[in-house]
């Protein structure tokens, strides 16, 4: 959620932090600032956007070493006192993650004569690492000083600190919160993603739960909580920074649709070997016999990654006969899961960073299951969690609405499913090779969408003044109808549902009105005379149907108002083609009410903390 990024080396600080900053903005925030190191610590923040915090920021800082932080409320109001960096007597700490024993540690820091000037659990840390410095037998230097304070804080947390007293030196630590190092020449970067100063370098260092370290101009050190110096890769950053702007689109929604075609293309490219009737799925640690003997299978996730996750259950279970849960992350260690080491566990999370997910993932491997991440970032903590690891290709994605991730988890949800069918024996050859031929003409198809996306625009417009929206489906289309209420809501704020559509008439029918839009994905396969059902039950309420159908379907114009078309495919595919029609929906829709598309409020593009 909160965004971090330091710097330390010869250029001037500050023009990197606000920079960097700037490209950590789709995490979502509501105040920034930063503090910067000379023979003193000056600090600058302020609520609102980062254009606010350059508003207060003198004309000339001298500086070399900084950190920065953008908030995203947890503890305290958005107000500035609440506002990361926070200090105390020369020692300057942004955090991201979430304290959990802070207010113990605050009852012992004010009686210690410690005085505190936010509502944050941040605010702890810095007063901590003064102690730890300053009022011991005998003073510590800053490195020492967070590995003392890292084994009193319970939670979750990424830390970038300062110190008057050590002036060309940022320490740092991490636990269940994103952090990595960028390796220049001599300077280094430290922030929550790479895009922060991915225009400086590709050269990253990914640091890992319990790690801390210094970095100084010259040299990097990173150590194991036992105080031992680690020796850690170097990794190379595929892509540019040019793939994370906007390219002359609007926003980076609407790119991020566009690129659809490409990332899909990516994420099977290699890996579809149409005439044997299978998937390459070299990356997973499976022998043949642990596939035969598969008997269940849990997929773990959130959000959009959870609706994901939904129609991979129905794919696997069709696919491959293996009994498929799917589980809400943040829900699953509280149920007490009925779990045993011969299961499978799926993780679903775009980028890999997810706390509610790697904490479920922990959990299952606590019963012994083997687990496969399915994740967007390379290196992500998730990785090095996970006993396997299946990337999609999607590259950057900076709107927080997801979409292009959205449509490449599908495809490796696909193609995972036809490579444990086969091995499995329960999805024939000739079967999978038409599913293959059918997976490699989405690029294509979603083109064509995209080259006649003017008639959703038109329809968007239209609806774009109602307060609610209904998404139904049946079977293969529910998920994509939970999706398509899931970003329109997130970025129009028009309040959306989505459903199962059989379950209309055990409740939900009686909020249905003439002023109430309802979307119907209706689609050929073998429930669409039940979908046709349900459209006639809306419509005898009076309600407005929109109908996402195929080229070829000259029937359902007689049942909706409005048809939003799809070219005509396989009844497996079809709801990924779906799903980029609902998601230019959700996007004209937010354009004609003036929403703020690629940072919608209160939201933030990875959920860090539980």
């Amino acid at each position: 959620m909160c965004g971090i990024v330091g710097y330390v080396g010869k250029q001037s600080a500050v023009p990197i932090l606000i920079e960097s900053l700037k490209r950590l903005e789709y995490r979502g925030y509501d105040s920034a600032g930063i503090t910067v190191l000379n023979e003193l610590l000056e600090t600058y923040k302020t609520v609102g956007k980062i254009a606010d915090l350059e508003m207060v920021l003198p004309e000339e800082i001298i500086a070399n070493v900084g950190i920065g932080h953008t908030r995203w409320a947890t503890h305290g109001k958005p107000e500035t006192r609440n506002a990361h960096p926070h200090v105390s007597s020369g020692v300057s700490v942004v955090h991201n993650g979430i304290i959990e024993n802070y207010l113990k540690l605050k009852e012992n820091l004010i009686e210690l004569g410690y005085v505190f000037e936010s509502d944050t659990d941040t605010e702890v840390i810095a007063h901590l690492l003064n102690y730890k410095m300053h009022n011991g037998a005998k003073k510590t230097d800053l490195l020492t000083a967070i590995r003392e304070t890292t084994r009193e804080l319970e939670g979750s947390y990424a830390i970038a600190a300062l110190c008057s007293d050590e002036p060309g030196s940022l320490v740092f630590a991490r636990k269940d919160s994103p952090l990595v190092i960028g390796i220049g020449e001599n300077e280094y970067y430290a922030a929550s993603d790479v895009t922060a100063f991915l225009k400086h370098t590709k050269n990253v260092i990914y640091v890992d739960d319990y790690e801390i370290g210094a970095v100084r101009p010259d040299c990097i050190e990173i150590f194991d909580p036992q105080g031992n110096l680690l020796s850690k890769d170097t990794h190379i950053v595929e892509w540019d920074l040019e793939a994370a702007e906007k390219a002359g689109y609007e926003h980076f929604m609407l790119k991020e649709i566009h690129e659809q075609p490409t990332s899909i293309q990516k994420t099977f490219a290699g890996k579809l070997l149409e005439l044997e009737g299978t998937v390459k799925m070299d990356e997973l640690y499976l022998t043949p016999e642990q596939i035969k003997q598969l008997r269940r299978a849990t997929i773990i996730a959130c959000g959009t990654s959870w609706n994901a996750g939904i129609l991979g259950k129905y794919l696997f279970e069709k696919l491959t006969g293996i009994h498929t849960d799917i589980e809400t992350a943040s829900e699953f260690r509280y149920g007490n899961p009925v779990l045993c080491g011969e299961e499978l566990t799926i993780a679903i999370t775009q980028s890999g960073e997810t706390a509610d997910t790697l904490a479920a993932v922990r959990s299952s491997k606590s019963y012994g299951c083997r687990a496969i991440a399915i994740t967007n970032v390379v290196g992500s903590t998730i990785t090095r969690e996970s006993d396997s690891v299946v990337y999609t290709r999607a590259g950057p994605e900076i709107g927080v609405a997801a979409t292009k991730t959205f449509t490449t988890q599908l495809i490796t949800l696909y193609m995972l499913a036809i490579y444990l069918g086969r091995g499995r024996g329960v999805l024939t050859a000739e079967d999978s090779k038409n599913l293959i031929v059918n997976i490699k003409r989405l690029p294509g198809q979603i083109q064509k969408i995209l080259n006649r996306k003017k008639k959703i625009k038109e329809c968007a417009e239209q609806f774009a003044d109602k307060r609610d929206y209904f998404f139904i489906g049946r079977y293969l289309n529910f998920p994509i109808a939970l999706e398509g209420a899931l970003k329109l809501k997130e970025i129009s704020y028009i309040h959306a549902e989505g459903y199962a559509a059989g379950e209309l008439k055990h409740g939900p029918l009686a909020l249905i009105t003439e002023d109430t839009p309802v979307v119907a994905i209706a689609t050929k396969g073998h429930t669409y005379d039940k979908i046709l059902s349900n459209i006639k039950e809306v419509k005898a309420r009076n309600a407005t149907v929109i109908a996402v159908a195929n080229d070829d379907d000259t029937e359902i114009e007689k049942y909706a108002d409005v048809v939003l078309r799809i070219p005509s495919s396989h009844e497996m595919t079809s709801p990924v083609l779906s799903s980029v029609v609902l998601q230019l929906l959700a996007y004209y829709t937010a354009l004609a009410k003036d929403c703020s598309i690629d940072k919608p409020r209160n939201l933030a593009k990875s959920v860090t903390v539980e």
